[in-house]
């Protein structure tokens, strides 16, 4: 947009009339959308033509997943021996938001004018990126006017966030994150102004948190509680959740307490490391981190071997010798640089093999708390994910993430061998005494 001025009142009516001009074109017959992985075009202001003959406005929208080309589809004629998955992205349609740039009219000669006014130029791409919820028999003709009008409220908040952070004729890029939050809420968006960092967006959140009816003591809103979509593959490589990929235990009236939330499977042999053999204990914690990080609670990223030994120096824990060394840490040493980097209290739990109140406390942790727990016994350290027991015959299970494991991330090799899985009673040293740690949430949003 053009600002003869820099006047705030001047602005900020630019801005809006920008807006408005801009709900318009979303709103206008040119508005196109492009079905992903396939050639066929929406327009959606015109009851959902399309530029498939087979595809018209009242049919349910599931028939343009017919449209698209898949990967599996082309590779339909190798497939291996192996187990077919689920499918996570079936129920997901991207559409690409476009316009047509040329329209039929009277022919014209252009004009030219020119001005020697001074101005300022404002220019900016505005990221909007929206979803909706809809059921697989909504008609194509409803599902187009429901995005036409999400589209239209992305505009509205975006001209909000703008305006309230906007400094002089500098325009913070208004940025949409999509939530998932407990029922009966469930899928919002939540617009944000880039570069204003969490902890400056709290009166926000509040706000929010008041809206949904949500509790004032986790975070829901933050940046990294955004919702990751499954067809959008984690940039850093690292596994994410792989006990969702298993059956829960064959227990008798079983009830299972499971981890809460999002983490990382961090293992041996990872980042061009070679821990095999002392590292067991960093990975669980680096599991550990990693989940407290995709919750929202800090920002910082999930440690290095060599940040939690210099954590553990400057702590006092350990000399100066430590630094660079193999020497294996302990669930008192994880506690310790949990606090020291990331400001998280944690329990320390001291057990034999089969106690039952330790199950119990377990239960309870999932429950009240839901972070990963990570247990040391003799020279091995393993990530507690969940447990599960049957009030009828009293068989307890353990969910155990193994940070032992040296191969590549391939889930279906992480499960199907039980690098991931439910574990007995028997899975523990029956004359070892264990050590656990039971990372603490801080009260906060």
């Amino acid at each position: 947009c053009q600002l003869d001025s820099t006047d705030v009142p001047h602005v900020q009516k630019v801005i809006s009339r920008t807006f408005e001009a801009l709900g318009s074109q979303v709103k206008a017959e040119s508005l196109v959308l492009s079905l992903s992985s396939s050639p066929v075009f929406l327009w959606p202001n015109k009851g959902g033509h399309a530029t498939a003959g087979e595809i018209s406005p009242n049919r349910p929208c599931k028939d343009l997943q017919q449209l698209i080309q898949t990967d599996d589809q082309e590779s339909s004629r190798k497939k291996s021996a192996k187990k077919d998955k689920k499918n996570p992205t079936a129920g997901i349609i991207n559409l690409t938001l476009m316009t047509e740039v040329t329209e039929p009219g009277v022919l014209s000669a252009p004009t030219l004018l020119r001005g020697s006014k001074k101005h300022h130029l404002l220019q900016t791409t505005l990221p909007m990126d929206c979803v909706v919820s809809v059921l697989s028999s909504e008609s194509i003709s409803v599902v187009c006017g429901t995005l036409v009008g999400a589209l239209c409220s992305q505009l509205g908040d975006m001209e909000k966030v703008a305006l309230r952070h906007m400094k002089g004729t500098a325009l913070l890029i208004p940025q949409p994150f999509h939530f998932l939050l407990p029922a009966p809420v469930g899928l919002v968006t939540v617009v944000y102004p880039a570069g204003v960092p969490d902890s400056q967006l709290e009166t926000r959140r509040k706000e929010l948190h008041s809206l949904f009816e949500l509790p004032d003591d986790r975070p829901y809103l933050r940046r990294a509680n955004a919702l990751h979509f499954p067809d959008e593959p984690y940039k850093d490589g690292y596994l994410r959740n792989p006990h969702v990929h298993l059956n829960l235990p064959a227990l008798e009236n079983g009830k299972p307490y499971l981890v809460q939330g999002v983490y990382s499977y961090h293992h041996y042999m990872q980042d061009r490391v070679d821990d095999n053999g002392w590292g067991c204990a960093y990975r669980s914690l680096q599991t550990i981190c990693s989940w407290f990080q995709q919750q929202g609670y800090v920002e910082r990223a999930v440690p290095s071997h060599k940040e939690i030994q210099q954590a553990l120096v400057e702590v006092g824990d350990k000399q100066g010798s430590f630094l660079g060394s193999r020497q294996w840490i302990g669930s008192i040493e994880v506690a310790a640089v949990l606090d020291q980097l990331l400001g998280v209290t944690s329990k320390i739990m001291f057990v034999s093999q089969g106690d039952a109140e330790c199950f119990r406390e377990l239960a309870n942790h999932f429950l009240s708390e839901g972070t990963p727990i990570m247990i040391g016994g003799g020279v091995l350290a393993h990530t507690i994910l969940g447990v599960a027991w049957s009030e009828t015959t009293g068989q307890i299970r353990y969910l155990i993430l193994d940070p032992h494991y040296t191969g590549a991330e391939d889930l279906q090799v992480i499960t199907d061998k039980g690098w991931c899985g439910w574990k007995g009673p028997e899975f523990w040293d029956q004359n070892a005494y264990y050590n656990l740690c039971l990372p603490q949430r801080p009260k906060t949003i």
